[in-house]
């Protein structure tokens, strides 16, 4: 079985990731969606609201499964036995960024990682901008998936 987790704070889950969620849907058996706990992180959303979003977003997705975890990923991946880290690229910031965590990962274990680019209708779309347009009274109806309320 091939499986991948898609590792993030998900503080909300944007159309971006869903995009890549759903694409990884069709190139893995499985993808879990890990939503990783930083103690030293301040989010806007609870870590129960973002994992709700993110279940009710694919609940009728029997291969997207959605957990919580602390540490590294690869050793959540070796606990798990997941041999795929799947991760998203919008710019050639995000690349020159997450090609460095790849090799490091690969470095310290023998997981690969898989880059998807994003489509090109949610490149723009990072979690950080969700989540100022939201304190500024903004509606984000257009930048995340239906179960993230579009307004605080």
């Amino acid at each position: 079985m091939r499986r991948a987790v898609f590792p993030g704070s998900f503080d909300p889950i944007t159309n971006g990731h869903f995009d890549i969620i759903k694409r990884g849907v069709s190139l893995f058996d499985e993808v879990i969606v890990a939503i990783g706990v930083n103690a030293e992180k301040k989010y806007m959303f609870s870590l129960e609201d973002r994992k709700k979003f993110i279940e009710e977003a694919f609940a009728n997705e029997p291969k997207v499964k959605v957990i919580t975890y602390t540490g590294l990923t690869i050793d959540l991946c070796a606990k798990m036995d997941i041999q795929f880290i799947l991760r998203g690229l919008r710019n050639p910031a995000d690349f020159e960024f997450e090609k460095a965590i790849a090799h490091t990962n690969r470095d310290l274990s023998k997981i690969e990682t898989v880059f998807l680019l994003t489509a090109a209708s949610t490149s723009y779309i990072s979690s950080s901008i969700v989540r100022d347009v939201l304190r500024n009274g903004g509606d984000v109806v257009k930048l995340v998936p239906f179960s993230v309320p579009s307004k605080l």
